[in-house]
C-alpha cells in the first residue's frame, strides 16, 4: 500500500486527507476542503467530496477520481488512484435518535449512553417517570422524526407491564423517519428479555425491529456494546442509504461510513491507551460539541447538539447567555453588535473571521461552548445509577445525590486534546491552548494537545482497518504537543502566594517561579523536551497530592511550552468590567495571544 484517502463529510465542510507511505513510514501528505453539499439546491454529498478531492489532485498532481468524477480509483496502479478510501460523516445532522426507557435515571440513562457511544445525537429521552403525560409523550415521539429509536427497560425477568405501556405509546405515536419515505423506521429493543416475544409480535409489523441483549440485565450491570453495534449496522442499512447522495458515496468506500463523533472517540481512546493516562477530548464542530472522556478505562461520550460554532452558534449564545460571552472580550464592542455578528454567523455558517475582533468574539463563544459541553458531559460520566453499593456499612442506591455526582476528577486527568475547525485553524497555538484551559479548567499537571489540521476523525476510522498506519500519522502529523499546564485546585485572594515551582530545564538551566493568585505565566520549553519540576502549593491549594503537599514531576514541552496557571479552580472572572478587561489583557499579553495585546 502506498496511498490512503480519508474524508470527513462534516455539517459545514467536507475535509479530505491524503496519506502517503514514504521510506516505509506513513505520513500525512496534503489536505483538501470544500463546502458540504447535503442541503438544497445540491442534496448530494458526493459533490462536496469530489470538490475536496479535486483540490487534493491540484495540490499534488496525483489523480484520484475517475475522469468523469464517478468515484475514487482503487487500487493505486503505480500512477493513479489510492489503495484505500474510507470516510466519516456528520452531515445533515448526523445520526439522530430518540431513546426510551422505564426509569429516567436508570434504563433511560443507559440507553442514552449506548446511543451516544454509537455516534448519535439523542433528540430526547422518553421514560415512564419523566413527568410528562401520555398524550404529551405521544406528541413528542411523533414530532421528533428520528432516524432510529432505541428502547430499553426492566431487568431480565422483571415485570412487563411498564414495558408494554411504553411500547403502546411508541406504536400509537406512529413516528416517521426524518429521511426518506420508502423505508420502515428502525427500532432497537434492548430491554427485559422476557418481553422479547411480545415485542416481536406487537412491534415488528410497523418497525424494522432489532432485538439485542438487555442494557441493564441487573441493576448492578450495564451492557451497552450489543445495542451500540446494532445502532451502527442499522445506521448504514437504513439511514445512510436514504440520506442525500450517500447511496453513491457508500459505493465509493472500502469500508462502512462511520459517524464522525464515533471516529473522533476512537482517536481519543487510541491516544489515552498510548499515553496510559486519563484523557478528555473534544470535537468542537459547527453544529455540535462532542466531549469524550477515558477515566479509569471507562469511556463516555456526550453530544451537546445545540452547542456549535456555525449552525448552532446562536444556541451557544442563548444557553451561555450573552453576558457570559462578553466577559471574555476585553475590547470596546457593544453587546448588540456582538449579538448581530453571531446571528450572521448562524445564517452564513461557512464564513470565517475576517478581522481580529471577529476572531476574538468566536474564541469567546468557543470558551462557553466547551464549558457548557463539559458540564453536560459530567452529568453522563457518573457512577452506575440504580445499582446498590456499600459505604460505611450502609446499603444505599445511587439515586442519592452523593452517588449521582460525576466520577471525573480533573486532578486525575493527565491529558486534554481538542479537534475541530476553530481549534485546529487558530492562527496561534496559544489561542487554542487557552480556549481549552478556560473551557475545561484543568487541575494539577495536564498535558495539552490539539489536532494539527483537523484529522482525528479520519485517523479514528482508519484505525479500525489499519491501526499501525493510523498511529504513525496520529503521532507524527496529527497531534500537536501544546505543552503542559500546571494549575492547582483552590481559590484565594489576589496577590496571595499560591505555589512555588522549581524547574530544571532540559539544558540544565534552573528556573524558580513564585506564583501569586490570579496569575498566568508561560515558560518556553520546545516540543520533544522535558523538564523536571518540584511544585509546592501553599495553604489549601492542591496540585494532586493533597492540600499543601509537594509534587515532583516531569513537565513535557510543546509549541507553547509550560503554562503556570494560578487563576483559581473553579475559575472565576472579576465582575467589574473595567477591572476584568484589564486582567484579561494582562493574561493575553503574558501568553502573547493576539497582536493587539503585545
Amino acid at each position: 500500500m502506498r496511498f490512503i484517502l480519508v474524508t470527513d463529510v462534516g455539517s459545514t465542510t467536507t475535509k479530505a486527507r491524503l496519506f502517503h507511505k514514504i521510506k516505509g513510514e506513513w505520513r500525512f501528505m496534503v489536505a483538501g476542503e470544500s463546502p458540504t453539499t447535503v442541503e438544497k439546491p445540491y442534496e448530494d454529498v458526493t459533490l462536496g467530496v469530489r470538490n475536496s478531492l479535486r483540490e487534493v489532485e491540484e495540490l499534488t498532481g496525483h489523480q484520484i477520481l475517475y475522469d468523469d468524477g464517478s468515484g475514487v480509483m482503487i487500487p493505486f496502479d503505480g500512477e493513479k488512484g489510492v489503495d484505500l478510501y474510507c470516510t466519516t460523516s456528520s452531515a445533515g445532522g448526523g445520526l439522530q435518535m430518540t431513546v426510551t426507557g422505564l426509569m429516567k435515571e436508570v434504563t433511560g440513562l443507559s440507553a442514552n449512553k449506548a446511543a451516544l457511544g454509537a455516534g448519535a445525537i439523542v433528540m430526547d429521552i422518553i421514560t415512564v417517570d419523566d413527568g410528562r403525560r401520555d398524550y404529551e409523550k405521544i406528541q413528542r415521539i411523533r414530532r421528533l422524526r428520528p432516524d432510529m429509536i432505541l428502547t430499553a427497560g426492566g431487568t431480565d425477568g422483571g415485570a412487563l407491564s411498564k414495558i408494554v405501556e411504553m411500547m403502546e405509546l411508541i406504536k400509537t405515536a406512529k413516528p416517521k423517519p426524518r429521511l426518506g419515505e420508502g423505508y420502515i423506521l428502525p427500532l432497537v429493543y434492548a430491554g427485559n428479555k422476557a418481553a422479547r416475544d411480545y415485542i416481536t409480535e406487537y412491534m415488528s409489523d410497523e418497525f424494522s425491529l432489532s432485538i439485542v441483549d438487555n442494557l441493564r440485565p441487573t441493576l448492578e450491570v450495564e451492557v451497552t456494546e450489543p445495542a451500540r453495534m446494532a445502532i451502527h449496522e442499522l445506521f448504514m442499512e437504513h439511514v445512510m442509504s436514504h440520506a442525500p447522495g450517500y447511496s453513491k458515496l457508500m459505493k465509493w468506500t472500502d469500508i462502512d461510513i462511520m459517524p464522525t463523533p464515533e471516529a473522533e472517540g476512537m482517536a481519543i481512546q487510541l491516544m489515552a491507551k498510548t499515553f496510559e493516562t486519563n484523557t478528555i477530548g473534544v470535537g468542537l464542530g459547527g453544529a455540535t460539541t462532542n466531549v469524550y472522556s477515558i477515566f479509569d478505562e471507562r469511556f463516555v461520550r456526550s453530544v451537546s447538539a445545540n452547542l456549535g460554532m456555525s449552525y448552532s452558534i446562536s444556541n451557544v449564545m442563548k444557553e451561555a447567555t450573552l453576558e457570559n460571552i462578553l466577559r471574555w472580550i476585553p475590547i470596546d464592542l457593544e453587546a448588540k453588535d456582538i449579538e448581530d455578528r453571531l446571528k450572521n454567523k448562524m445564517i452564513r455558517p461557512t464564513t470565517i473571521p475576517q478581522t481580529l475582533e471577529e476572531l476574538i468574539i468566536e474564541h469567546a463563544v468557543a470558551r462557553e461552548a466547551l464549558r457548557l459541553g463539559m458540564e453536560h458531559h459530567k452529568t453522563l460520566a457518573t457512577r452506575l445509577k440504580g445499582s446498590r453499593g456499600e459505604r460505611k456499612f450502609t446499603v444505599f442506591t445511587s439515586f442519592s445525590d452523593e452517588l449521582a455526582e460525576t466520577y471525573i476528577d480533573m486532578l486525575q486527568i493527565g491529558a486534554i486534546a481538542g479537534t475541530g475547525g476553530l481549534l485546529s485553524h487558530a492562527p496561534r497555538r496559544a489561542q487554542s491552548l487557552l480556549i481549552m484551559i478556560d473551557g475545561f479548567r484543568p487541575e494539577g499537571v495536564t498535558r495539552m494537545f490539539q489536532d494539527s489540521v483537523f484529522m482525528m476523525p479520519h485517523l479514528g476510522v482508519l484505525s479500525t482497518v489499519y491501526p499501525e498506519a493510523a498511529w504513525e500519522i496520529f503521532d507524527k502529523d496529527c497531534l500537536v504537543r501544546l505543552g503542559t499546564v500546571v494549575s492547582p485546585r483552590g481559590v484565594g485572594k489576589e496577590g496571595k502566594k499560591v505555589m512555588s515551582v522549581e524547574i530544571t530545564m532540559s539544558d540544565g538551566e534552573e528556573i524558580t517561579e513564585k506564583m501569586e493568585y490570579g496569575e498566568i505565566k508561560r515558560i518556553p520549553l520546545p516540543e520533544g523536551h522535558e523538564a523536571e519540576a518540584i511544585i509546592t502549593p501553599k495553604g489549601r491549594f492542591d496540585i494532586g497530592r493533597g492540600e499543601g503537599k509537594e509534587m515532583t514531576t516531569t513537565l513535557h514541552g510543546g509549541v507553547v511550552g509550560i503554562v503556570l496557571d494560578t487563576r483559581g479552580r473553579p475559575l472565576t472572572l472579576h465582575k467589574d468590567r473595567d477591572k476584568r478587561n484589564k486582567i484579561l489583557t494582562k493574561w493575553w499579553r503574558d501568553l502573547d495571544l493576539y497582536p493587539i495585546f503585545q
